[in-house]
């Protein structure tokens, strides 16, 4: 609880008090009768109620976000030089007076929307590019009256501080930290590296004034309407390039892909031919060898040569002549049918040739 608020309040309801002792002492002394006891009950209440202003005026109590600065007439300078603190403080009434400051944090804010700045309207900052292009800027700084140059800070500014010191102050710095850079460094590659240069310039000339910036926000950057056509067209521009790009990339890799299949291919009709000619050559390996064996059994056994040859011959023929050196003819199919063939031994002839019927 306030003790000096309630004191306040108590004090206003004795002077209450006192102008309806005044006003019922005149009534009565209107109609003829005594006012001397409300006389005494009026000069009682007076004496009171002046010691409790009195009381009141001396008594100060400064809010935990709060300091004071005591002007004072009976100081050489004029104020004392040391602040108030929190809690129910004591100065002397009618010559001295307290000027309390808030240390708590506030927000400035500068916007294009009317109705989120501290002043009403556009009050976004415009600031022109390097390059000449106009930029409007919404920002919000975040700040607190440095507790330990509260003195100072009411020398110099009273309490005007936020709108001829902070504002000002951050509108300047905002653009001349803009100038230094392209317009599309402001918008996109640059943007975090001007908020901190505008952050710590502003950090350094706040210090010297008895303010300390807590943080500075860059909320948003609008371009005037041709500008943002032609950023708009940019885009879609970019926008394009990269899909040719991508139709182009999607090309190569189609092509890489053929190429890729034209050397499968290519290797497997390779590795098919090799296979076939591994093939012919193991057959024909086995066909040397083959003859070599068949050469080998004609050099051990003269007569399969022979023997092979009538196995081939034709099936009609009746008659065959052999060497007459032959101890038996071989023998032959009849005349007949191929169901009436049948196979007989022949006789023992002599060395002289004979022809057989």
């Amino acid at each position: 609880m306030n003790v000096a608020v309630v004191l306040q309040g108590l004090v206003g309801l004795l002077w209450l008090a006192v102008a309806a002792l005044v006003t019922i002492a005149l009534v009565r002394a209107s109609r003829g009768k005594k006012v001397a006891p409300f006389t005494t009950a009026i000069i009682v209440t007076v004496i009171t109620a002046i010691l409790l202003t009195s009381i009141s005026a001396g008594l100060v109590f400064i809010q935990p976000e709060q300091r004071g600065v005591v002007i004072s007439a009976l100081q050489p300078k004029g104020y004392r030089e040391q602040v108030l603190e929190p809690g129910l403080r004591w100065v002397i009434p009618y010559f001295e007076s307290v000027v309390i400051y808030s240390i708590a944090r506030q927000t400035y804010t500068m916007s294009i929307a009317p109705l989120e700045g501290e002043v009403k309207g556009d009050d976004s900052v415009a600031a022109r590019t390097a390059d000449g292009q106009e930029v409007l800027l919404d920002a919000s700084v975040i700040y607190q009256p440095d507790p330990a140059q509260i003195i100072q800070l009411h020398i110099n500014w009273q309490r005007r501080y936020a709108d001829e010191l902070v504002r000002p102050l951050a509108r300047g710095i905002m653009r001349d930290a803009v100038a230094k850079y392209r317009v599309e460094e402001v918008y996109s590659t640059r943007r975090t590296e001007i908020t901190q240069e505008i952050t710590d310039k502003m950090r350094q000339k706040l210090a010297e004034n008895g303010i300390i910036l807590i943080d500075f926000v860059l909320r948003n950057i609008t371009f005037t309407e041709e500008y943002a056509k032609s950023i708009e067209q940019k885009q879609i521009a970019e926008q394009q390039a990269q899909q040719a790009r991508f139709v182009v990339e999607q090309k190569k890799q189609e092509a890489q892909q053929a190429i890729e299949t034209a050397r499968g291919q290519a290797e497997s009709a390779r590795i098919r031919a090799q296979g076939e000619a591994d093939a012919r050559l193991i057959q024909a390996e086995a066909e040397a060898k083959a003859l070599q064996l068949i050469a080998q059994a004609l050099r051990e056994n003269p007569d399969l040569l022979t023997y092979q040859y009538i196995t081939k011959l034709a099936p009609n023929i009746q008659v065959m002549l052999v060497p007459n050196n032959m101890p038996y003819l071989l023998p032959l199919p009849s005349m007949g049918p191929p169901s009436a063939i049948t196979t007989t031994l022949s006789t023992p002839i002599l060395p002289t040739p004979t022809t057989t019927p």
